[in-house]
């Protein structure tokens, strides 16, 4: 199964299961989305239940999450991350506080898929890594998973959790196949995966940079070097135990994600691991992610501003002292 084929899997699932289930979101209906995530659940569910919306993320967000509020399971979707940016008011201010606030009186099951990414020359603002930004807000859960198997498994975890869940999508993740159970198993939020194991250096990544740590550590290892690679999956809870174990074992850290490296989600790892595996460091953390720069339009010149799996096997040999 696709990545996409996951994603519309899981909505269909759900839909079917539970009637309080519904999506919305710009051109998601008979379009099927920017991304084709959606196609053919119009044709199932009807327009009641799969709902195109105008052109006002606020709207979109500050719909689902007084559906969620009043008793359903609303899935909104932004067609491009960047867009979460004018709808951030309704998701940090009140989609991450009512729960809270109202003492637990309040629920808010929403959940908000969006994606993003560099990759297809898309430029500044159609291509940004924004998931640090969410991590930073008591309230809200964050997951970015980078395998067909995680994502549809996530992704219903989300539906059905009482909390707002934003879920990240990277857009270059879509056509990606891989091996998924026949039944739907949920998946926890808050649980890492270990992708490949090794006893050199770990390499905790997230969305498209676990593909290409895969890489990097298929060239390490032509070199005689073991690289472990960490899935946290979800980023807010954070699996901190099975990242500082796998540490704690290869003594080395690389940390990856496709986000500009200053202050991106990369940093928080860093300190976590840091605080709590620093006897058992042999070398200083490496940090891999985008150039400190907007997004050019330019194939070349946007492949030189993100993470390639080059750079990240340059900080994997920095780290073994190759």
């Amino acid at each position: 199964m696709t990545y996409r084929e996951a994603v519309r899997d899981a909505l269909g699932s759900a839909m079917r299961k539970d009637e309080d289930v519904f999506i919305m979101g710009e051109d998601i209906a008979e379009m099927g989305g920017s991304m084709a995530v959606t196609q053919g659940l119009l044709e199932e569910f009807g327009p009641e239940r799969v709902r195109n919306t105008p052109i006002s993320e606020m709207a979109i967000v500050g719909a689902g999450i007084g559906a969620a509020m009043a008793g359903m399971r609303p899935v909104v979707e932004i067609m491009y991350e960047d867009f979460l940016t004018l709808s951030l008011e309704q998701i940090v201010n009140q989609a991450a506080k009512h729960r809270y606030m109202s003492g637990g009186q309040l629920k808010v099951p929403l959940t908000v898929r969006t994606q993003g990414g560099a990759g297809w020359s898309p430029g500044a603002q159609h291509a940004q890594q924004l998931e640090a930004w969410l991590v930073h807000v008591p309230g809200l859960k964050v997951a970015y998973p980078s395998m067909p198997e995680d994502v549809r498994g996530l992704l219903w975890t989300a539906i059905y959790d009482d909390n707002p869940v934003i879920l990240f999508e990277h857009r270059l993740l879509y056509p990606v196949k891989g091996q998924v159970p026949e039944e739907l198993e949920p998946i926890p939020l808050g649980k890492a995966r270990t992708i490949r194991e090794g006893t050199d250096v770990t390499v905790i990544a997230i969305g498209p940079l676990v593909h290409r740590a895969v890489g990097a550590a298929k060239q390490a290892e032509e070199e005689g070097i073991s690289v472990e690679i960490i899935d946290p999956r979800t980023l807010q809870p954070l699996d901190e135990d099975a990242l500082v174990a796998s540490v704690k074992k290869t003594n080395r850290a690389v940390v990856a994600h496709e986000a500009v490296t200053r202050m991106g989600f990369g940093a928080e790892v860093a300190a976590v691991l840091q605080y709590k595996a620093f006897d058992y460091l042999d070398a200083p953390i490496e940090r891999v992610g985008a150039k400190f720069a907007p997004l050019a339009f330019a194939p070349v010149m946007e492949q030189f501003i993100i993470p390639q799996p080059e750079d990240v096997l340059a900080a994997i040999k920095r780290t073994v002292g190759k």
